[in-house]
């Protein structure tokens, strides 16, 4: 029997700016594919996350995966809040809000209308972003301190930098969190993706202070080329360890966050401190769509 077509989009997440935020290819499934199929396409797409959404049975929910091109991975915040602009886009849930069934547990995505755009929410390049925000509801990642002592310098050397200020390591996804002493160092970094593969854990989240008058509270880079994806152009998970660092240095639960890869994205972030979450919101731009056919 032949196989239903799978329609896709290609969706930019936090930007309001084709070509920019973090492209995530979005699929919705109407029959189950195995893991093969599924990995196929992730390679395929050759993103740094491929989704897939099934809707399930007597639910509004959908079941969401998420697969880099070398494999699938428990927790993604650019594909998820890309998944919810596309079934909102499409009026696919009957709600404002839709819950994902994951690895990571129950996830939900949020629209949050936007009542007043300003001009300068209109990009020069004439596309247009969608007239609302995502809000992601998201599971702190824990972060325990990292002696780094007999790593230090490969650490240094991975990403051209004389010192660091702090290295800490997630719990759940097993990546190093390494600060630098500005934000303006961050941005300057020039990654060697050959010696990041010799560091220890999955990937390199490198985090510091946002200069004053930026209009942002913290700025970070994400190499993760252990999974195929050099530098994740902004990663919506990584600031699940991000928020509640940066919360005990500023003292404060709100943010707005910059990743300052080439493509660049903001995020407008908040920790609720007592439920363990971090809401996530951004925009999210639709540049391609289409059908697999096979």
């Amino acid at each position: 029997m032949a196989t239903k077509p799978v329609k896709y989009s290609v969706v930019d997440a936090f930007t309001d700016s084709a070509f920019k935020g973090n492209p995530a290819a979005v699929c919705l499934l109407e029959e189950e594919r195995d893991e093969e199929w599924l990995q196929a396409v992730a390679r395929e797409f050759n993103l740094s996350e491929t989704c897939y959404l099934t809707r399930l049975p007597d639910s509004a929910g959908f079941r969401l995966r998420w697969f880099t091109p070398a494999a699938e991975v428990k927790l993604c915040g650019h594909a998820t809040l890309a998944a919810g602009h596309f079934l909102f886009s499409h009026d696919l849930v009957n709600s404002d809000t839709v819950e994902f069934s994951t690895l990571s547990g129950i996830l939900t995505a949020k629209r949050v209308p936007i009542t007043k755009l300003s001009e300068s929410s209109t990009p020069e390049n004439g596309n247009t972003p969608s007239s609302f925000l995502i809000e992601l509801d998201f599971p702190v990642v824990p972060i325990v301190e990292y002696d780094a002592a007999a790593e230090i310098s490969t650490i240094c050397k991975s990403i051209n930098v004389a010192s660091v200020n702090e290295i800490h390591k997630t719990t759940t996804s097993d990546d190093l969190i390494v600060v630098l002493p500005s934000g303006k160092a961050v941005a300057d970094i020039e990654p060697n993706f050959h010696e990041i593969k010799k560091c220890p854990g999955m990937g390199v989240i490198v985090t510091g202070l946002a200069p004053a008058g930026s209009g942002f509270d913290f700025i970070s880079r994400f190499f993760c080329p252990k999974l195929e994806i050099d530098e994740d152009p902004v990663c919506g998970s990584a600031h699940c360890a991000l928020v509640p660092y940066w919360s005990k240095k500023l003292g404060k639960c709100d943010f707005v966050a910059y990743q300052a890869s080439p493509r660049s994205g903001i995020l407008n972030l908040h920790l609720d401190e007592k439920n363990e979450r971090v809401l996530l919101r951004g925009r999210a731009v639709t540049v391609m769509e289409g059908s697999l056919l096979v």
